[in-house]
């Protein structure tokens, strides 16, 4: 065999092995992981309605904090977004003017989304009657996982 016809088959051979993974790949990605709560899983507010055994006038006064406290996460997240593209936007620029002063803002927006969870909750227990503050209480104990996004945590065991 001539070195050129050698060449050829490994060149051949070497595409079909590039084009065989790529397939293999691409066929074979995992799927998205759901957004939000899917089929069998709670949501943060069905958990605390349940948890908490909200009646009918508990569970609308807690919707309507729920709203509140969508509507001021969406705006410092928002706030968010907007801070981090002028943030990145000064990597064009020779000089890195107000660099530190944006990523000192984005400090203090996200301070200001731990204060607004943790006072949505702090308005939570005040909905709740003196019998559902124990439940309250052991909720308490995983609501970290309910502002982390991204992320799902099993719940801590049951004692």
């Amino acid at each position: 065999m001539s070195k050129m016809k050698l060449l050829s088959i490994a060149v051949v051979g070497l595409l079909l092995l590039n084009f065989g993974t790529l397939a293999f790949l691409f066929l074979n990605k995992p799927p998205h992981p759901p957004m939000g709560p899917g089929p069998g899983e709670e949501g943060p507010k069905r958990i605390i309605i349940e948890r908490l055994g909200f009646d009918k006038d508990q569970v609308t006064q807690y919707e309507q904090l729920i709203d509140e406290h969508r509507k001021t996460i969406r705006e410092l997240d928002g706030q968010i977004r907007e801070t981090k593209n002028n943030l990145y936007a000064t990597l064009s620029s020779v000089p890195q003017f107000n660099k530190d002063s944006l990523q000192t803002r984005l400090g203090e927006i996200q301070k200001q989304i731990e204060i607004t969870h943790y006072n949505h909750f702090a308005a939570i227990k005040k909905l709740c009657k003196p019998g559902q503050l124990k439940a309250f209480d052991e909720l308490t104990k995983e609501l970290a996982r309910f502002f982390t996004p991204g992320r799902n945590h099993p719940p801590p065991p049951k004692d």
